[in-house]
C-alpha cells in the first residue's frame, strides 16, 4: 500500500479552507528567510502557496545571507509583537553566523507553528503537546488517515534529531508505541530495524535503508529528502527494493512532504484560533 501524502494532504487542505471560512477568522502566516538558497527559497514559495489555497495570510521577511543573529531576533522581536500575525516560521538551516537556538528561542511560543520552541517540545514531551513539530505530526496525520494504529506496536526511528527523529519518537510514544530510537552509533543497525513493525527513516542519506533492514509487512516512513550522485531526487529508503516487502510505504516526493506543509497550514489556523478565541487546552 503506497500511503499518498499528496492526495491526504490536498483532502486535509480542503477541509481547513472550509473551517478557516466558517469561522470567519484570518490567520496569517509570516515567514523568515535568510539567504538565496534555492531549496530554502522553493520551500517558503510551497508554504506561501498552501497558504493562498486555504485563505491564510502571509507575509515573506528576507534578510541578506551576511545578517547576525542580533538581525533575525529583531525581525523575529517585531513579528512576535505584531497583532496582526497568528504564526512565525523561521526557515532552516540558517547561515553559520547565526545562532539557530537562540532565535528559535525567541519565537514567541504561541506563534510557534514549527513546533520548535523548547516550551512546545517540553510539551510534547510531556504528553500534553500544543504545536508539534510538522514533519512528524504530518507523518501521524497520515498514519491515521490510512487507519495505521502505532498502538502496541514496535516502532523503529533512525535519527534523534531534535526537528525531526526525536519528536517523531514521542508522538508515537505518546500513541502507545514502543519506540527504539537509532542513529549512526547505533551497533548492528539491522537486526533493530528487521523487527520494526513501523520504521521512520530520518537519518538523511540516500537510499540508506534496504530491502535487508526492513521486516515483511512494515509500514515505513521515508522522511529524508536527498539527492544522489545521478542529481536525482531520492529519500533514505531504496524504494525499489524496499516496496515489495513493506505493508506500507511512503514515496519521495508525494509522501511526507505535502504532510509537513498541510500540517503548518493547520497550525497556523490553531494558533490563530487561540489568538482569537483563548487557548485549546
Amino acid at each position: 500500500m503506497i500511503l499518498d501524502g499528496k492526495k491526504t494532504s490536498e483532502k486535509r487542505l480542503a477541509l481547513l479552507a472550509e473551517k478557516i471560512e466558517e469561522t470567519g477568522l484570518y490567520p496569517r502566516l509570516a515567514t523568515v528567510l535568510i539567504g538565496e538558497d534555492p531549496a530554502s527559497q522553493l520551500y517558503v514559495k510551497m508554504k506561501h502557496k498552501a497558504c493562498e489555497q486555504v485563505g491564510i495570510g502571509s507575509i515573506g521577511i528576507e534578510l541578506d545571507a551576511g545578517v547576525s543573529t542580533q538581525d533575525v531576533l529583531d525581525a523575529v522581536h517585531r513579528l512576535n509583537d505584531d497583532p496582526m500575525i497568528s504564526g512565525i516560521l523561521v526557515q532552516l538551516p540558517l547561515p553559520r553566523q547565526v545562532d539557530t537556538h537562540t532565535v528559535i528561542e525567541a519565537v514567541d511560543p504561541i506563534k510557534d507553528v514549527d513546533g520548535f520552541h523548547p516550551t512546545n517540545l517540553g510539551r510534547l514531551f510531556s504528553g500534553l503537546p500544543l504545536f508539534s513539530p510538522c514533519t512528524p505530526l504530518g507523518v501521524m496525520r497520515l498514519l491515521s488517515e490510512y487507519k495505521i494504529d502505532p498502538a502496541g506496536k514496535n516502532a523503529v526511528v533512525i535519527g534523534r534529531s531534535i526537528e525531526v527523529g526525536r519528536p517523531m519518537a514521542a508522538l508515537l510514544t505518546n500513541a502507545d508505541a514502543t519506540v527504539t530510537i537509532a542513529h549512526s552509533k547505533t551497533v548492528d543497525l539491522a537486526s533493530i530495524t528487521q523487527k520494526a513493525e513501523i520504521l521512520v527513516a530520518a537519518v538523511g542519506r540516500p537510499r540508506f535503508v534496504t530491502s535487508e533492514m526492513v521486516g515483511w509487512g512494515a509500514t515505513v516512513i521515508d522522511i529524508g529528502t536527498n539527492y544522489d550522485e545521478d542529481g536525482k531526487l531520492c529519500g533514505d529508503v531504496d524504494f525499489a527494493m524496499v516496496e515489495t516487502k513493506a505493508g506500507a510505504i511512503t514515496p519521495v516526493p508525494g509522501g511526507v512532504g505535502p504532510m509537513t506543509i498541510a500540517t503548518l497550514m493547520e497550525n497556523t489556523f490553531a494558533a490563530e484560533k487561540m489568538r482569537s478565541c483563548g487557548p485549546l487546552v
